[in-house]
């Protein structure tokens, strides 16, 4: 046998009558919360700041690739350097 109860409530009624405590004020809070964070997040990622950081660690990456080829490049000719 199979019996199939179909309950339409909104989800505070349904809180209520399973005795669950009312969340709404803890639910405000922590989303007034996490947009506080997040406002201040975007604050701190400005385009211009986040170009720099970029800009200084590709710089740093292109010198490092350079660096690994003229190894390269040096070792297969022998190891004589060529200027």
């Amino acid at each position: 046998m199979k019996v199939t109860v179909e309950v339409d409530c909104t989800p505070v009624e349904a809180r209520s009558f399973l005795g669950l405590p009312d969340v709404t004020a803890l639910n405000d809070h922590m989303m007034a919360e996490m947009q506080k964070r997040m406002d201040a997040n975007m604050a701190a990622l400005a385009p211009d700041e986040l170009m720099k950081t970029w800009m200084s660690v590709g710089m740093g990456a292109q010198e490092q690739f350079r660096k690994l080829m003229t190894a390269a490049t040096t070792s297969a000719m022998g190891g004589s350097k060529t200027k």
